[in-house]
């Protein structure tokens, strides 16, 4: 049976996690510092964990951090540098990290950019929303095992459903490259990971779960023009227009995942609004190719072989 809560497209992160107590928990949240990510961190914060925002700007980290604060009264909120792009930066990160880690919520990305890659010859989207994200949570592992009891939450999006993972050419080595078949790839590729991770963790304790946030206006579309994300998302939905979330409703589900009980025991799902989605259709729900077991393991392994 599908996980359903209480809990809907209008729900806020902070309604999600009301009455929830995660004092002595430690949560890291990526991209802590624009969008969602603030407040997936301000609710976590709330709700009394010791949150780090794990970012690139960390100027801006600071004055969301200090915002955190001053709203929450928890002053266990920092902040700590990291470029998913740069695999010595994620290295960095995850040695720096001590003791337990009890949530982890892989938030940052880049959507639909221009060609670019990374000094491996990646290609930006897939290496920042994928591969940074996955040598993140490998190498932070010690410390979600140490927790006993730790979740995982990777943010993926509806675009998941433009593209597969393309396993003979990921990285638009010999196609013309595509900005959001490149984008919808590294989403698909969130929520592969995911599946696999939660198969392979759940006996360390370690539940992972991924999901949709919905339509935000954040500084994710940075690279994109407005017109061409209502045009798609208008096709999608059938020429209906789409609904828009709040940031504070758009982190709802992040949060839910992250940290509410109602979630206990569940792992390898894919949610949007709250709720585990259905199969894919009118811009909702889930791809199969995005729950294809045999494709998460493959792309497990294809991982793991680019990364050493």
């Amino acid at each position: 049976m599908p996980t359903t809560t209480p809990f809907g497209f209008e729900s806020t992160a902070a309604e999600v996690l009301d009455g929830v107590d995660l004092t002595g928990r430690r949560a890291v949240v990526t991209g802590g510092a624009s969008g969602i990510g603030v407040e997936t961190a301000r609710a976590l914060a709330g709700a009394g964990a010791e949150v780090t925002l794990a970012v690139r700007d960390t100027e801006a980290g600071d004055r969301v951090a200090a915002d955190i604060v001053a709203t929450t009264g928890n002053k266990q909120v920092h902040v700590g540098p990291l470029n998913l792009a740069d695999q010595s930066s994620v290295r960095a990160f995850a040695a720096a990290w001590e003791g337990p880690l009890h949530i982890l919520v892989n938030n940052a990305g880049l959507m639909a950019s221009p060609l670019a890659r990374t000094a491996q010859g990646w290609e930006m989207q897939f290496a920042t929303n994928h591969l940074g994200h996955f040598a993140l949570a490998a190498g932070l592992l010690p410390a979600l095992r140490a927790a006993r009891g730790a979740r995982v939450v990777s943010v993926s999006s509806s675009a998941h459903q433009l593209s597969p993972v393309v396993f003979d050419d990921i990285h638009f080595e010999r196609r013309e490259y595509d900005p959001w078949l490149a984008y919808g790839q590294s989403k698909t590729a969130n929520v592969l990971f995911a599946v696999e991770a939660d198969r392979r963790w759940a006996g360390d304790g370690i539940r992972v779960n991924a999901l949709h946030p919905g339509s935000i206006a954040t500084n994710l579309q940075r690279h994109v023009d407005p017109e061409e994300i209502e045009r798609r998302a208008r096709a999608a939905l059938g020429g209906a227009a789409r609904r828009r979330k709040t940031p504070q409703q758009g982190a709802a589900t992040s949060a839910l995942l992250a940290a509410s009980p109602l979630l206990d025991g569940v792992g390898a799902r894919y949610f949007e609004d709250c709720g585990e989605a259905g199969p894919a259709g009118a811009g909702r729900g889930v791809a199969p190719h995005a729950l294809d077991p045999e494709a998460a393991g493959r792309l497990w392994d294809v991982t793991l072989t680019t990364l050493t």
